[in-house]
């Protein structure tokens, strides 16, 4: 025998097979006996889920469905939550981008060398007036108001 005449004696064992087992699995399904087990065998199945659940939450022990919707929900909230990271992010390096833009300690220290000249120049000022040298008494700072 030669290669090829073994790939086909295997190619025609295997459709036989294929096709003897779609035929007995297609009897099976026909057979009143069989389906009605089948079905009976999923609302058992279907019953005692439903026994479980109902033990479950009688011993209040979360079920597999109440775990899902849980981590569906954990997982809403951490995707919710990075993207409030991100946008703080963001916000944070405009803010730097302003500020280094904007140099608001140069300019806050420009307008602090600014008040101290202008109350040096108002100081001059003062002692410069005639008579400002010396200032009133407390008593006549005073009003006097009559009873």
């Amino acid at each position: 025998m030669t290669d090829d005449d073994i790939k086909g004696l295997r190619q025609r064992l295997q459709t036989g097979g294929e096709e003897a087992l779609g035929k007995l699995a297609q009897d099976l399904l026909e057979n009143p006996l069989v389906s009605s087990a089948i079905a009976r065998a999923f609302e058992t199945r279907e019953k005692a889920v439903q026994a479980q659940e109902v033990a479950f939450n009688a011993l209040n022990i979360p079920s597999a469905a109440d775990l899902e919707r849980l981590t569906r929900r954990v997982r809403s909230v951490s995707q919710r939550l990075e993207g409030i990271e991100d946008g703080i992010d963001r916000l944070d390096e405009r803010l730097a981008e302003l500020n280094r833009s904007s140099d608001l300690d140069g300019r806050l220290t420009a307008i602090e060398e600014q008040l101290g000249e202008i109350t040096r120049a108002i100081g001059t000022l003062r002692d410069a007036l005639p008579g400002a040298e010396a200032p009133l008494p407390r008593e006549q700072e005073r009003l006097k108001v009559e009873s």
